[in-house]
């Protein structure tokens, strides 16, 4: 599966990885790395700003149900776009536990 579109004569053509050369592949795994770090950015920005909402209801920054379900998602997608779901959690796990770190400091 590609995200590569390129244009001809006006129109889009998708390309497989077969037809894609090694730096054209390299540009892919560039494209979706900045993306990647893109939204762990927004994610973020979200969990800065349920901190703050934390914070001014005098919420604790820990809310296991919470973190129960958002693993349970990340396994789904996982599963979903065939992908280790272990590996998936284990990234999920570390962005909770940093966004948990930040949520204290920030108090």
């Amino acid at each position: 599966m590609t995200r590569d579109d390129t244009a001809t004569d006006g129109g889009t053509e998708q390309r497989t990885p077969d037809e894609m050369s090694l730096d054209e592949l390299r540009e892919e795994i560039q494209t979706i790395d900045r993306e990647i770090v893109e939204l762990i950015a927004q994610r973020t920005y979200v969990a800065d700003t349920i901190a703050q909402v934390k914070d001014e209801r005098d919420l604790p920054t820990t809310d296991e149900k919470q973190e129960e379900q958002v693993m349970a998602r990340a396994g789904n997608n996982a599963e979903q776009f065939d992908v280790d779901a272990n590996l998936v959690k284990a990234i999920f796990r570390l962005l909770i536990e940093l966004n948990k770190v930040e949520q204290r400091d920030s108090r």
